[in-house]
């Protein structure tokens, strides 16, 4: 499955233990959606488009009503990194 690399950004930090909360307007309508990382920082490369890419693909769900987390396909379609914070010249 293709994954974009904000996708991916998105995916690494719900894999470890962030989630995305949802704002709505009166209309029930997403405004803004905010990935929020177990520490409490935002990852600015979370935007409606790639909630709803990630929503339409499965690989996010919310339970009872709660903010959105890593599936299991999401978990199995992640590609494997040393550390998510440091590129890959790095090392």
């Amino acid at each position: 499955m293709n994954i974009s690399k904000p996708q991916q950004r998105t995916l690494h930090a719900l894999a470890q233990g962030g989630r995305i909360e949802l704002e709505r307007d009166d209309n029930g309508r997403i405004i803004s959606a905010d990935c929020l990382t177990r520490d409490g920082w935002a990852l600015t490369d979370c935007t409606v488009a790639v909630f709803q890419s990630l929503k339409r693909k499965r690989l996010i769900a919310s339970q009872d009503g709660g903010p959105y987390r890593i599936t299991r396909l999401g978990l199995a379609n992640l590609r494997a990194q040393l550390d998510n914070r440091v590129g890959a010249k790095a090392w």
